[in-house]
């Protein structure tokens, strides 16, 4: 069978140029929306009077049995058909006859692509929303069993002030709503149909847009049909979230990694989520959290590989927008595919107390309440940090910690130290001191567990509303 397109044409394609200009290798992925696409412009060609109402039930009829054999695995795809609109409209005319070449009516390529990466989009948006809010509810369960249990707070990766690690948990839990507003945001951008703008500036069939973005569930239209068919900003937008959302996901992975290492030992990841050495029997790996960490590097690439696709198009469509799809279908596999897992190995993960609570007692990451202690008795901060420094480099020399002191040694640096000193350096109290907003008492926390908890409810409410039907 000849090109759909042929017709202008004197000479077949080469074959090299067939094979290295074809994008049906990878843009099957679209295989599903491209039906439900053509379903809605088709039924608008029928309600607009442009095709026959018993050729658009001829269509439809063709169009479903297709999406079946796609769905069954049973359509074969031909790379001298180019890509997933020609091997589709090829798959219709070969079931209904020459009737199916006029689906094409009052479209072009130009836009049914842009349709179909619409359409794919807003349902991964939202399927990623629905993971993050899984991952959030399973570190909101992790945080509600460790209300008591106390870890050393790090700057610079050294031990800085004893924290809740429930606390340190919903720290992740703000990280990732953030990630969720950001995605629910850029639904807005993604929920634009282009459909109808043609191959650049419209078409000459009395077409009804709107109609179609009714059919298909978007909330607006492209203004501009050049615009509409060079736009890419919404999967830019959409690979920079990702990107976002991978390096959360990436630095979680390294606290992780750290932490259930031997030299820290506060947790364990449930062996289901680790592997072993084939030479060295005592080990266990955390390969998912590594692959997480390393994996982060590709979606960065494919968010900077499309901004310097797209940095220097003319108006309108160019075939080097062709290279806007593998990309963002490589990072929907891989942030799906670490989203899916991070969830159960958080829910799973063994947390280590009593090691977390001796590391506590075995730091001096409670000197900053001795000179909190100090400056409420009068000493000028400066003043008590110096008093503190020299305490804390008595204790190092001395091969003790703070609560080991006796009350002479305290005095020894000042005066102004009394019983209460030993109340003071307690874990818990330094902890329970922070009774900010934000901080990291027992009760900011709770409360800030309870907010969250809340959030997740609107979150789950707002995927629900979301959720396209099935075709």
């Amino acid at each position: 069978m000849s090109k759909l397109w042929g017709g202008r044409f004197t000479k077949q394609t080469d074959q090299l140029v067939e094979e290295y200009t074809a994008s049906i290798t990878f843009d099957k992925e679209l295989a599903e929306e491209d039906v439900r696409g053509s379903l809605a412009h088709v039924s608008m060609l029928g309600k607009q009077g442009i095709l026959p109402a018993e050729d658009v039930e001829t269509i439809k009829g063709g169009l479903k049995r297709v999406l079946e054999r796609i769905r069954k695995g049973e359509l074969e795809y031909s790379v001298s058909d180019e890509d997933i609109h020609m091997n589709i409209e090829k798959a219709l005319i070969e079931d209904i006859g020459p009737v199916g070449g006029k689906l094409h009516t009052g479209r072009s390529r130009n836009d049914q692509v842009a349709t179909d990466m619409h359409l794919y989009l807003r349902t991964r948006v939202v399927e990623f929303v629905g993971l993050l809010r899984s991952l959030q509810e399973a570190l909101i369960g992790q945080a509600q069993e460790n209300l008591d249990t106390i870890v050393p707070g790090y700057t610079h990766l050294q031990r800085a002030q004893p924290i809740l690690f429930a606390h340190h948990l919903m720290a992740y839990v703000s990280m990732f709503g953030r990630d969720i507003e950001r995605l629910q945001d850029s639904y807005k951008r993604i929920d634009t149909l282009p459909l109808g703008a043609g191959a650049l500036a419209g078409t000459t069939f009395p077409i009804d847009r709107h109609f179609v973005a009714e059919q298909l569930g978007f909330g607006r239209v492209y203004e501009n049909s050049l615009d509409a068919v060079s736009d890419r900003d919404f999967i830019l937008e959409f690979l920079s979230h990702a990107s976002i959302v991978m390096m959360h996901l990436s630095r979680l992975s390294e606290e992780l990694i750290l932490w259930s290492s031997t030299e820290f030992r506060f947790v364990e990841l449930d062996d289901a989520f680790c592997t072993g050495s084939s030479i060295m029997p005592q080990k266990k790996n955390p390969d998912v959290p590594e692959l997480v960490r390393g994996k982060t590097g590709r979606v960065y690439g494919n968010l900077v590989g499309l901004l310097t696709v797209l940095k220097s198009l003319p108006l309108a469509y160019n075939k080097d927008m062709q290279e806007d799809k593998e990309g963002m279908f490589d990072t929907v596999k891989t942030m799906s595919g670490a989203l899916r897992l991070f969830a159960p190995m958080i829910a799973t993960m063994k947390v280590n107390k009593g090691q977390m609570r001796e590391a506590v007692n075995k730091d001096f990451s409670n000197a900053t309440d001795i000179a909190d202690f100090l400056v409420g008795k009068g000493l000028p901060f400066r003043q008590a940090h110096e008093v503190i420094g020299k305490t804390v480099l008595y204790c190092i020399e001395n091969d003790k910690f703070l609560l080991d002191l006796t009350l002479e040694e305290f005095k020894g640096f000042s005066e102004l130290f009394d019983e209460r000193i030993y109340e003071v350096l307690q874990p818990e109290t330094v902890v329970n001191a922070r009774n900010v907003y934000g901080g990291t008492a027992r009760p900011q926390v709770e409360a800030a567990i309870g907010r969250a908890s809340q959030a997740l409810e609107s979150v789950a409410a707002w995927v629900e509303e979301h959720t396209q039907g099935d075709v």
